[in-house]
């Protein structure tokens, strides 16, 4: 009804226009007889062009443009009906042309000035109470976070600071840009501000680090907007803000994939993923999930990590059928029975154990068992079931192993390779570092100390490590699945080593507290524990590939014959002495610099079958 009105004045003010307010008799009786079809034509293409779809409340673009093409539409049609059926009546050509821009500033006007006029009534109170607050950056981040903090009573956004000059003394939604962000300590102090938001998901990560370094140093309440991960999957809205966390000062640069070739690998294909309630393993599913496979396979022999996934699943809204399957990868017949029953085109092998103190002692050959027994049976069953592509997770703990878990991982990754022929099942293996947040990592545990009011233990003042977020470190493991044509040992980019007791400063600081109110207290190396990670042995050498963040290491490999004699000295192992198990692993992992170094003469050449190294 009141776009018909509107319709009716925009058709008579038309007419007013045209003849200076002053319209003849012969004219007026024109606009009458035609106003008696353009009005109810207007008003048919308006409502078959879904203007009354949307909601006044919430009218924006997308509302114009149909707007805009609903006048235009209906312009043309009248336009068209004077020019081919010559009604009864004279139209003047300027009142066609000012009709329609009459309509379009009184329909849309009258939209947008109801929004103003419901959100102000609903939030205009809003936008002068709460905590004041400076935003950092003055981007699309920024502009979607201040519109849904305009709605806001907890926040008051005082300014905005961004580092492009451009960009200064310009207005975002009426919150002004005060200036760069190095300005932040002086501007904070002037506007009595105790809080700022990081808006800045296009910078850089060190340019990041260094904004809540500086936040920290005044001493100001630092947060941050939601992941875009969060924000796509709905969960959440750009003003669910949350403290900044240390894996945003550890993050690091997107990933590149390529999307059509993970596709042709996923898409359609039975894909199954052993140690699939894990960290590494449970990222690794939701990342093969946006390639919509035809089945998921989900793997692991811990029935509550299924449940925990399974649950998480449930709620998705995908074709892929998922299977969610108990199972030990050391049980040839279970895995003979999934792999005859699935037949999966690709696996991902995950599954493993991973704790190093925890292997080191009364573990050890237990360690051996699932680490190597585990990987040969699900590689060697994938191989007899015509499995196009297997992929091994590994460790940098893996090189110049000092400690059982790293060993243990060098000879899953010498049994892949050990393996492979020139056709059927390519073995791909690769090795990263440290995830953020993974079960057993570091950050948790120094969560809880600092929760607890500390000490935050470290072993040690200069032992560093790599780290790498999961999501990251599973996009890259498709990727390099993707890439290896068989018998390849795919090293990851991992960066720059972080320094543990600087990661405990970081999150200390990021607590609001300092080193007086948390004491960092050195504990000692662990069993089996080294300074330093390495992504390559001495011996080894690698190769660049398409990928920036992907390189191969070229690594000494070995035989099938090799394979077969280490799986029988595991098997006698789980009889002996871990003394001794230590002492003979060396004779197989010759990089291995355990704390008990290798006898030779405590295996004899029958026993060793004479293993070949290539």
């Amino acid at each position: 009804m009141h776009d018909i009105v509107v319709a009716v004045l925009a058709w008579w003010v038309a007419f007013l226009f045209r003849f200076n307010f002053d319209v003849p008799d012969n004219f007026t009786q024109s606009m009458l007889e035609s106003a008696v079809w353009v009005i109810p034509l207007q008003a048919l293409v308006f409502l078959f062009a879904g203007l009354y779809r949307g909601v006044w409340r919430f009218a924006s673009l997308p509302d114009l443009q149909r707007l805009i093409r609903a006048i235009a539409i209906s312009s043309a049609l009248v336009v068209a009906i004077l020019f081919m059926f010559k009604p009864h009546g004279v139209v003047p050509r300027s009142v066609l042309i000012m009709d329609p821009m009459l309509l379009l500033l009184l329909m849309g006007g009258s939209r947008f000035a109801y929004r103003a006029w419901k959100e102000h009534r609903l939030y205009g109170a809003a936008q002068f109470s709460g905590k004041p607050v400076l935003v950092l950056g003055a981007g699309e981040a920024a502009v979607a976070l201040l519109k849904d903090l305009s709605k806001s009573h907890e926040w008051n956004v005082v300014g905005l600071l961004d580092d492009k000059k451009a960009m200064r003394g310009r207005e975002l939604l009426g919150i002004n840009v005060l200036g760069s962000i190095e300005q932040l300590p002086q501007l904070a102090d002037a506007l009595s501000v105790e809080h700022v938001i990081v808006a800045m998901p296009s910078a850089r990560h060190q340019r990041r680090r260094e904004v809540v370094e500086l936040a920290n140093q005044h001493g100001l309440n630092v947060l941050t907007v939601p992941s875009f991960e969060d924000l796509m999957s709905g969960r959440v809205s750009m003003a669910q803000l949350r403290p900044v966390e240390v894996e945003d000062l550890l993050g690091r640069e997107p990933v590149t994939l390529d999307g059509e070739g993970l596709q042709h690998l996923i898409e359609e294909q039975v894909v199954l993923i052993s140690g699939a309630g894990g960290s590494i393993g449970s990222e690794l599913c939701r990342q093969v999930l946006k390639y919509h496979p035809q089945c998921l396979v989900c793997l692991d022999q811990s029935e509550y990590a299924l449940y925990r996934l399974e649950q998480e699943f449930s709620g998705l809204a995908t074709h892929t059928r998922i299977e969610y399957l108990v199972g030990d990868v050391r049980n040839a017949r279970r895995v003979q029975q999934v792999l005859g029953r699935y037949k999966p085109d690709v696996v991902f092998h995950a599954a493993a154990y991973k704790h190093v103190p925890m292997m080191e002692n009364c573990n050890v050959a237990e360690s051996l068992s699932n680490n190597v027994i585990g990987t040969y049976t699900m590689a060697q069953a994938c191989k007899n079931a015509g499995v196009a592509k297997f992929v091994l997770i590994s460790t940098d703990k893996a090189v110049n192993p000092t400690n059982v878990m790293g060993a243990s991982k060098r000879l899953a990754e010498m049994v892949c390779q050990g393996l492979q022929e020139d056709t059927g099942t390519r073995f791909v293996v690769v090795r990263f570092g440290n995830v953020l947040g993974s079960s057993g990592s570091v950050i948790p545990r120094f969560r809880e100390q600092i929760a607890a009011g500390g000490p935050i233990t470290v072993t040690h003042p200069e032992i560093t490590r790599y780290f790498m977020s999961i999501p990251e470190a599973c996009q890259l493991v498709m990727q390099a699945g993707l890439m290896g044509d068989g018998g390849e040992i795919f090293v990851l980019d991992m960066g720059d080593p972080v320094r543990i007791v600087d990661l405990a400063r970081d999150m200390i600081r990021l607590s609001g507290l300092n080193e007086d109110d948390i004491e960092i207290v050195y504990s000692g190396l662990r069993p089996g524990e080294k300074l330093y990670e390495e992504l390559l042995a001495d011996d080894e050498l690698t190769v660049p590939t398409p990928h920036d963040k992907l390189r191969i290491a070229v690594a000494r490999s070995v035989d099938e014959a090799w394979v077969h004699a280490l799986l029988k000295w595991i098997d006698r192992a789980s009889l002996i002495d871990e003394t001794v198990i230590k002492q003979e692993l060396g004779m197989w992992v010759e990089e291995y610099a355990g704390d008990i170094h290798a006898n030779p003469a405590l295996v004899s050449p029958s026993e060793s079958e004479s293993p070949t190294i290539h």
